[in-house]
């Protein structure tokens, strides 16, 4: 994986929602639960190692805090071809197309692996994010991270969104997922980093289980 670096876009002093004390919820926590899932962890290495070829892990770019690009970081779920995949099914099939353009996302998706696609349902996929979050590059709570093509969507929100680490979690996560359209995700980012505190962290944090367990949304 190649690194992603950009030039700093806000000044030295500015600091993301939250503060400090978000910032200290987040290393303990995420530090307590990578200790913690340790085992998990190096089971699903395995599983890919033996089911798979190719990298365990996915790095894609993402804009954080203050418009500075990032690598977010997942558990690779789709084949290593993935991108000729893609390009051969919206070619090929308009209602994808379609989908792929007003979400940036498929419901079936041909590139996910058999693994990827449990590993996604229960959201595995998305655990070394908890790297992104001890790394200072994200928050266990935050808006979405979105890649640069969705940047245009926020229009006059995306002043708002940057004010943010993006999150591990948030408001879209345990508020229906990939059954929400991309205007109502745009509105709960915007309305989480106008109303972030540590209370509304731990209800979006207790929501996650919940939704995860039943795997509201998942795709």
């Amino acid at each position: 994986m190649s690194d992603a670096v950009s030039p700093p876009l806000v000044r030295s002093d500015d600091v993301p929602v939250g503060g400090v004390s978000k910032r200290v919820l987040d290393v303990v926590l995420a530090g307590g639960a990578l200790l913690a899932l340790a085992p998990l962890l190096v089971l699903i290495v395995a599983l890919m190692k033996l089911s798979d070829p190719g990298p365990v892990l996915f790095g894609h770019r993402r804009i954080g805090f203050g418009g500075r690009y990032f690598l977010c970081y997942k558990f690779r779920s789709m084949a290593t071809n993935s991108a000729e995949l893609l390009q051969e099914l919206l070619q090929r099939d308009p209602a994808a197309r379609a989908e792929w353009e007003a979400n940036h996302k498929l419901r079936n998706d041909p590139r996910v692996t058999r693994l990827g696609r449990f590993l996604r349902e229960t959201s595995l996929d998305e655990l070394p994010q908890l790297f992104n979050v001890l790394r200072g590059e994200m928050s266990l709570v935050g808006p979405r991270p979105i890649v640069d093509e969705e940047a245009h969507r926020y229009a006059h929100r995306f002043s708002t969104y940057k004010r943010a680490r993006p999150g591990l979690t948030g408001m879209w996560q345990v508020n229906g997922r990939s059954d929400t359209s991309y205007a109502t995700r745009v509105k709960y980012d915007s309305y989480y980093v106008r109303n972030a505190s540590t209370l509304l962290d731990l209800r979006i944090m207790a929501k996650t289980v919940k939704v995860v367990v039943a795997r509201d949304g998942s795709c």
